[in-house]
This record gives structure tokens, sequence and C-alpha cells, in this order.
């Protein structure tokens, strides 16, 4: 069944916890681009998929996150766009029976005055990313962890010169409930909307409770919306010389239900999350898992 089948037939989506939390366990090391491992790594990056797969995850994300043009510059790999896009998708295809959604994250660079990223260059290499991962084989596109409606907009209109596949947006409320730029959840949730993606929602941010007041303020000013709920597994913490997060599989499963009676549509976990917290998830929620 197709993405947009399942949005219609009103039944929750789990999607997939971390990427980046499980390559670094794997040995990815900062000087590397996690996007890097498609190429270099595919059976670890392929193995991290039928993971999630197994713990009951319906939709993965690809790894992609940063391969845009702009980050993939801070590593070299600048030229390799679309080849590290297409790879991320056909491995995420390769993994099994799962919706397939490419991630895009943001480009790291700022629009004036804080920067000099100008909208047609977000928009083209939002565009390129777009490219690679539609013809990999992604069922939908997640715009993630935005902070900038601009930036945004600069997503959904490369994205959709390049493809019809449907599209997600998640922004990122981290600063007293509203993005780093300002961007409050109702604002979030009525421009959106306003822009026909098939979902929105929150990602990453502080950790569950922080995503469940935003998915309270999305469903009180867009009722007609599909929401979307994927926190960080709490805050990170510098344990033993290891970066662990707070939350555990029990606390995500504990949120997921509350999510799950908002009438949240699509429910995962981000940054700090493992196949655990999401089989904890699964369960809660009533769906198969072999974890």
């Amino acid at each position: 069944m197709g993405f947009l089948d399942r949005l219609a037939s009103d039944e929750i989506i789990l999607g997939d916890g971390a990427m980046g939390t499980m390559l670094q366990a794997a040995g990815l090391e900062k000087r590397h681009a996690p996007e890097e491992w498609n190429l270099t790594h595919p059976e670890k990056v392929l193995a991290v998929h039928c993971g999630y797969i197994d713990a009951g995850s319906e939709m993965i994300l690809t790894n992609s996150f940063g391969a845009n043009r702009f980050r993939l510059a801070k590593y070299g790999l600048e030229e390799k766009v679309y080849e590290l896009n297409h790879r991320a998708a056909e491995l995420a295809r390769e993994a099994g029976d799962a919706l397939v959604a490419g991630s895009m994250g943001p480009t790291g660079e700022f629009f004036p005055p804080l920067g000099t990223l100008t909208f047609q260059e977000a928009r083209e290499a939002f565009a390129d990313q777009a490219e690679g991962l539609a013809h990999g084989g992604a069922d939908l596109l997640l715009i993630e962890t935005m902070a900038d409606l601009k930036e945004v907009e600069a997503a959904i209109n490369g994205a959709r010169e390049s493809t019809d596949l449907p599209l997600v947006c998640t922004m990122t409320f981290d600063t007293k409930l509203h993005t780093v730029m300002g961007v409050s959840p109702k604002k979030a949730a009525e421009t959106l909307n306003s822009w026909g993606v098939e979902a929105i929602g929150a990602n990453c941010g502080t950790g569950p409770q922080e995503v469940e007041k935003v998915m309270e303020e999305m469903k009180e000013t867009c009722r007609e919306a599909v929401l979307v709920a994927q926190p960080n597994a709490g805050l990170p913490r510098l344990i033993q010389g290891r970066t662990q997060y707070d939350a555990t599989p029990e606390v995500m499963a504990h949120y997921a239900l509350r999510y799950a009676e908002l009438g949240v549509r699509i429910i995962g976990a981000c940054c700090g999350s493992t196949p655990q917290h999401i089989a904890a998830m699964a369960q809660a929620l009533g769906k198969p898992s072999t974890l």
C-alpha cells in the first residue's frame, strides 16, 4: 500500500528512529559525512534500516539528511549530491517492506541578513537532492528539522521541480516552543498547511514532552491537517565520555500513545533513539515487532 493510500486508511504509520546515532555506534567518525557511508559502507547503512523494520517501523528515512550541496561541501562531496541521494533511497528500498521517505534536512546556511544564501540557491540545492531520492525509489520526501519557513518554502519548491512525490514537512521547536528563527507551532501549521503538503509536524527538539505540546497547538490551529511527531529520545547527556539520551524506550512508548490520542498519524523518533525505542513504541501502538 502506497503512502497516500496509508494516509487515506486513517491508520497510524510508525516511523523509524535515529540514523546518525546508529551509524556513530557502528564506527562513523565526525570527519566523515554520514551520507558518505551510502557508498563506502552500504552494508552498515542497510543494517540500520533492517533493524528498524524488524523493530516495527512501517516508514524508514533515507540516510540523506545532510546530502545537499552545501552540507556535502564541508566534506568535499558536493559533486556527489545525486549519487549519494540515489544510493540512499536504493538502500532503504532494499531493506524490506516499508515506505521509504527521502530525508531532506536544512542547508546549514542562512538567508540575509544572517547569511548570504539566496532563495534560488536553496531551491536549486533541494531540487538536486529531491531528484536523486526520487530516482532512487523514495515513496515520499520528508523535509525535516527546519527552523526557517523561507527555507521550507525553498525545499518545497525545489522538490516540486524535480518530482511529484508526496511531501511531508516537520520543523524543530526547541527554543521555548519556537524554532530558533522564531516560528511558533501555530504559524508553522497555518503556513505549511497552506502550501498543500500531505502532512506537517515536529521532529528533533528537546524530547517527547515538548513535541506533545507542539502537536496540541498544531491540532488546535489546523484540525484537518495530518500530523507528524518524531521527537528526540530526550536530552543528550555526556556520561563517561559518551553521549546518551535520557528518554528510555518505555518513555517513548508512553508518548507514542499520547500522540495517538491526539490524532497524530505518523509517529516516530529522532536523535538518540534506537530500534529498542521503536520496538517499545510498536508494542504500545499494537503493531508487530520482532525485537
